[in-house]
């Protein structure tokens, strides 16, 4: 009989080509994977195709597995197949609830693996030419749950819009309006804000604003869940803003250029290709 033992895998943010090498290996190694709603099924072919494969995903406003049953699932799969690769979204450890699920496991003296995925909070932003920190503009990120276990507003996000930190918010998407309230009454209704569902998939989109607009932005480009939020200057730095600054920019020295020394003149020549 097979050893009994569990490795939770992330799966990373939605790309199947963002998952890690070490978590392809698991899974061809696995002799059951239990594996999430939000997996790509191109992930799915990793897995050796006489290894089962169990669905215990969760989708907003559905809750066919409950975290407890997810648990024994676990524990059980492990003493009947031996090795488990717990397969989630994201990373398991940032609002995956990977660690409830290995203490449970390790409660029943099952050995256990952590495979770090790729986390949605950075990876998507990032994608979208949004950087989370740089010099100059923020010292900082947080990143944060829009909705508790109780399926209220983290009261955390109130601390949050008082710093000057970039702000990502997952699972906010439903509570984005009282979101913006905190903001605005924090005086921040014109920090640029943005929002990206479907992240690092073919059909992403997204909303660019401000803490004042991008409730308007979202219901004129019917954005939902699941996205990701990201409130702060850095979503300046998005090139679609980027490159319209550059216009602007070229057009304005596009009227001072005559007086301008040679070495600048030829600096934005290179620049601007004039």
């Amino acid at each position: 009989m097979k050893s009994a033992r569990l490795t939770l895998v992330g799966a990373g943010p939605g790309d199947p080509e963002l998952i890690t090498l070490k978590g392809i290996k698991a899974l061809s190694e696995a002799d059951v994977v239990l594996y999430d709603a939000l997996i790509h099924p191109d992930i799915l072919n990793h897995i050796p195709a006489n290894t089962p494969k169990v669905f215990v995903g969760k989708k907003k406003g559905v809750c066919q597995f409950p975290q407890e049953d997810i648990n024994k699932l676990i524990v059980d799969h492990a003493l009947k197949y031996g090795h488990v690769v717990r397969l989630k979204g994201g990373d398991p450890f940032i609002f995956g609830r990977g660690h409830e699920e290995l203490v449970y496991a390790q409660s029943f003296d099952i050995p256990t693996t952590v495979i770090p995925g790729i986390s949605s909070s950075i990876a998507v932003p990032e994608l979208q030419g949004i950087p989370l920190t740089r010099r100059g503009v923020n010292d900082s990120f947080w990143v944060l749950t829009g909705t508790t276990r109780n399926h209220e507003l983290s009261s955390d996000i109130e601390i949050a819009a008082r710093s000057n930190a970039t702000v990502v918010i997952l699972m906010g998407m439903t509570k984005l309006k009282e979101i913006v309230s905190i903001f605005q009454e924090q005086n921040k209704g014109d920090i640029p804000v943005a929002v990206i569902q479907n992240g690092t998939m073919p059909d992403e989109k997204i909303g660019l604003g401000t803490v004042d607009t991008i409730v308007d932005v979202v219901d004129e480009l019917k954005l939902s869940s699941p996205a990701v939020i990201v409130i702060g200057k850095v979503v300046d730095l998005h090139p679609d803003y980027v490159n319209e600054f550059i216009f602007q920019e070229k057009e304005r020295l596009e009227d001072v250029k005559g007086g301008m020394r040679p070495e600048t003149k030829e600096f934005y020549r290179k620049l601007f290709n004039w």
